[in-house]
C-alpha cells in the first residue's frame, strides 16, 4: 500500500508488521503464512511541492484539513487539492466536500476564489458591481491529538470510537501554492517488507527446527 501511494498527494505511511496466518483446509492444519498488516500511520509530513495554483493548499506543520467523508461523518486529510464543482461546492482530493464554520463550504458563482493562510476562502462574486473580495467561510482546520484518531479504510483519518469531533485550531497556517507529496519513502519501505519477511521466514525455520529436536528426543526417550 505504500508504494502503491508513493506519488498520492498527502499520504501518510502506514507502518507495517507481520504475523503468522494459518492456511484453513482439511489437508493443511500445521501450514502458516506471513501476512503484513497495518498497526499504525506515520503522521510526520511530506515534502512541499509548489504547483501555482491558488486553489492548492498545503498544511504548515502539525494539522489536518477537515473533510466529509463518503458516510457524512466528519474525517479530517492534508490533501489540499481543492477544487470548485458546478455547484458551489468546494471539495478535497477525490471530490470530498471541504468543512467550514457551519458544515460543507458552498461558494456563490465568482471570478475568483482565494484562500488565506488561516483558511478563509474569499470570493470575488461574478456582476453586481463588485469591487473587492467577500469573505465567504473559513476552512476548518484542526489539530487534535495523534493518540486520538486512526487511519481508516477510506484513506481519511477519523476520530478514534466515540470521540466527539476535533476542535477548530485558529493558530493551524496553510500555504498557498503549494501541496504536500507522500511521506513514503521508497527505498526504506521495500527494505523494511524484505526484512520482515526475512525475520518472520527465519522464525518459522527456528520453531520447525525446534519441533524437529523435540520430536528426536521423544524418540529417543522411547528407546531408553
Amino acid at each position: 500500500n505504500n508504494l502503491a501511494n508513493i506519488n498520492t498527494t498527502a499520504f501518510k505511511e502506514d507502518f507495517a508488521q507481520a504475523r503468522a496466518m494459518p492456511v484453513f483446509g482439511e489437508h493443511h492444519p500445521s501450514r502458516a503464512y506471513a501476512l503484513t498488516e497495518r498497526p499504525g500511520t506515520n503522521f510526520e509530513a511530506g515534502p512541499l511541492n509548489q504547483t501555482g495554483n491558488p486553489l492548492d493548499v498545503a498544511v504548515k506543520g502539525d494539522g489536518w484539513i477537515a473533510v466529509q467523508a463518503a458516510d457524512g461523518s466528519e474525517a479530517y486529510t492534508r490533501a489540499g487539492d481543492l477544487q470548485v464543482d458546478v455547484n458551489g461546492q468546494l471539495r478535497a482530493g477525490i471530490g470530498l466536500p471541504v468543512l467550514g464554520n457551519g458544515g460543507p463550504i458552498v461558494l456563490p458563482p465568482s471570478a475568483t476564489v482565494e484562500i488565506g493562510a488561516d483558511g478563509t476562502v474569499s470570493v470575488l462574486p461574478l456582476g453586481g458591481g463588485a469591487v473587492g473580495l467577500a469573505a465567504v467561510d473559513r476552512i476548518k482546520l484542526v489539530n487534535p491529538d495523534p493518540d486520538m484518531i486512526e487511519k481508516k479504510e477510506d484513506g481519511l483519518l477519523h476520530m478514534k470510537g466515540d470521540e466527539p469531533p476535533a476542535v477548530a485550531d485558529p493558530n493551524i497556517k496553510l500555504e498557498t501554492g503549494f501541496l504536500e507529496g507522500s511521506n513514503v519513502n521508497a527505498v526504506s519501505s521495500l527494505t523494511d517488507i524484505l526484512s520482515l519477511s526475512r525475520q518472520y521466514e527465519l522464525q518459522v525455520k527456528l520453531m520447525s527446527q525446534a519441533d524437529q529436536i523435540s520430536q528426536q528426543t521423544a524418540r529417543l526417550l522411547q528407546f531408553s
